[in-house]
């Protein structure tokens, strides 16, 4: 069964003790592709020297938008370097992690807004999927994304809306992200979205080192766990894990042009 995990954050210093067995424990259970997703300027570096260590992992760059504070003007115009500098490389694969959080009331909506949409602009420049973060701010985000249309679409990651949300994102041309969250008892809602949501607009990912699914509860989440939140998700949907890994990997392949 081989696995893709859409969305880690493998550069964060939680797993500088034992990354190497990470990726290699993560390999003998099926998970074979990575996506690491940068957050703000400063791990950009550090991301990519961590991809070119290993020709399964990709790299996406972004300015997520719960470190609004730490970002710079200037930092706008190097995510804009990084992303012509590394044009073409084929483990370049996504503008992310970006998007609005509405959930910390602290952070400006009108910075947050200005910061998504100029990161948005650069994923149509550079034909670019995004890797969106959508924290209580579904209708904004879709409201943008039919002003900004991306011809490739991306991922909303950690999906948590409703199933009227999850039809307009598809329409949108974006694939969900069900991670660990989704596992969870508690998670009724989440849990009658997931079982209608199409097969082929599905993405697993782990969200590692956060959002540690129900099996492993206050543990540090990692790539990893992957097989367990798709055997679980997959029993959530009436379906084998076999098949959900199946098509969750195919989804990954075509949206990233893998």
């Amino acid at each position: 069964m081989e696995l893709t995990d859409s969305h880690t954050h493998l550069d964060f210093p939680d797993f500088d003790a034992d990354r190497a067995e990470v990726l290699n424990r993560s390999r003998q259970l099926g998970v074979r592709r990575m996506v690491v997703l940068g957050v703000y300027q400063q791990n950009w570096q550090r991301l990519w020297d961590l991809v070119q260590s290993d020709a399964d992992l990709f790299a996406a760059f972004g300015l997520h938008p719960v470190y609004l504070d730490d970002h710079r003007p200037a930092d706008l115009t190097e995510l804009g370097d990084w992303l012509t500098r590394l044009n073409g490389h084929r483990q370049l694969c996504a503008v992310g992690e970006i998007g609005l959080d509405y959930f910390l009331e602290q952070l400006d909506r009108e910075r947050q807004q200005r910061l998504f949409e100029a990161q948005l602009k650069l994923a149509v420049d550079f034909q670019l999927p995004a890797l969106l973060h959508v924290r209580r701010s579904h209708a904004a985000v879709i409201a943008t994304l039919k002003r900004i249309r991306l011809p490739r679409g991306g991922i909303i990651h950690a999906f948590a809306g409703s199933q009227e949300e999850a039809r307009e994102y598809i329409k949108l041309g974006f694939k969900l992200g069900l991670g660990g969250a989704a596992t969870w008892p508690q998670a009724l809602r989440m849990h009658k979205v997931i079982a209608r949501l199409p097969l082929e607009s599905v993405v697993l990912e782990t969200d590692s080192p956060d959002m540690a699914p129900v099996m492993y509860p206050g543990q540090r989440n990692s790539p990893e766990h992957l097989s367990d939140i798709c055997a679980a998700l997959a029993e959530r949907m009436g379906i084998s894990p076999s098949t959900l890994a199946e098509a969750s990997t195919h989804n990954a392949c075509e949206l990233f042009n893998w």
